[in-house]
């Protein structure tokens, strides 16, 4: 069985997919990623620019929110603070942030959709007034005037260049890929289940598994679960973008890797544990016309089954992916003279 190590992950089985001077590893019985490699091909260089920009509170207009601000590797890349992402200023945004890892293999991004390409995706909240409230303009002004940046591009081979930023950003992101839990090494025959999270499991390809598909426990959809709309956001989801009213209360189906760290959870942050999103599902969806079908009837499981569900959820944790020091604030970019990134 071949074993590679690449951006910071060890993983067995594996088929291996060569980008630019960077590998991008493919779990073993995952498919292949969706992302256009060709027009941004992975580089080294670019890679640890792209670290170092997300890690810079230098995108935001007043040098004071980065995107690891909502955005924290030790929380798989989501936010725990609040329910609603923190801009400049402290405002209140509108949804809660949403993990970041597995990007390859999406095609849509944000709860809304409202971004098609990860290379263009930060322009989003880069100049949302109520999130950096800033622009690519005064950006690259800022990275101009500081050596380190001048110094980056110019190793990668590319212009400092707005485009250029978003690109760093979107090849630093790709490569933080969760795909060693607990599951994963069962599936590879590596661990195996207890008697309560083999139960689990099976509870999930009865009841889940249809949005929150394995190998990656989303189906990469748009779909409305039916919860209550919170009257203060009045957030309609989906339909703020394409204006179809089969889209109204429609956002992206999320992934249940990593469930641990990510929380609160929703795009709104609602929940606070996963009892409570289970306890929903159970209890609590409302049923409109743009309710997943799948949810008609809620997931009636009783106290025990929702333990056991509860308990597989848990193997899809990924520790070595969280604590990777690989993907952490590149204190040997912003301090060279203090030594390593450890």
């Amino acid at each position: 069985m071949k074993i590679l190590y690449t951006i910071g992950i060890l993983l067995s089985g594996l088929v291996l997919s060569q980008v630019g001077n960077y590998e991008v590893v493919i779990p073993d019985g995952w498919p292949e990623p969706v992302h256009d490699f060709k027009n941004n091909p992975l580089d080294s260089a670019t890679v640890e620019l792209g670290r170092a920009l997300f890690y810079d509170p230098v995108l935001s207009r007043d040098n004071t929110v980065s995107c690891a601000s909502c955005h924290s590797p030790y929380n798989a890349f989501a936010h725990t603070d609040h329910k609603l992402s923190h801009g400049i200023g402290d405002s209140i945004g509108t949804r809660n942030a949403p993990a970041l890892f597995n990007l390859a293999w999406q095609r849509d991004f944000m709860w809304d959709g409202a971004a098609h390409s990860l290379d263009a995706q930060a322009l989003g909240p880069i100049e949302h007034v109520g999130e950096m409230d800033s622009d690519l303009a005064s950006i690259v002004k800022r990275l101009k005037s500081d050596q380190r940046y001048v110094a980056g591009f110019s190793a990668s081979g590319k212009e400092l260049t707005g485009v250029n930023v978003l690109k760093a950003l979107s090849q630093f992101q790709l490569t933080l890929i969760s795909a060693d839990s607990k599951y994963d090494r069962v599936q590879m025959n590596q661990d195996s289940f207890s008697v309560q999270e083999a139960k689990g499991y099976k509870l999930f390809q009865q009841h889940c598994n249809s949005c929150h598909a394995e190998p990656l426990f989303t189906n990469g959809k748009f779909a409305s679960n039916g919860l209550p709309v919170d009257e203060n956001l009045q957030d309609v989801g989906r339909y703020a973008v394409t204006l179809k009213k089969e889209d109204s209360l429609q956002f992206k189906v999320p992934t249940l890797r990593n469930l641990k760290s990510t929380f609160p959870y929703m795009h709104d942050g609602r929940f606070k544990s996963i009892g409570e999103v289970l306890k929903h599902y159970n209890e609590g969806v409302i049923f409109a016309s743009t309710t997943a079908n799948e949810l008609r009837e809620g997931v009636p499981l009783d106290g025990r089954q929702r333990t056991d569900l509860l308990a597989f959820l848990l193997t899809l944790n990924d520790n070595a992916f969280v604590f990777d020091q690989k993907h952490q604030y590149p204190r040997s970019f912003f301090f060279p003279n203090k030594g390593s990134n450890k």
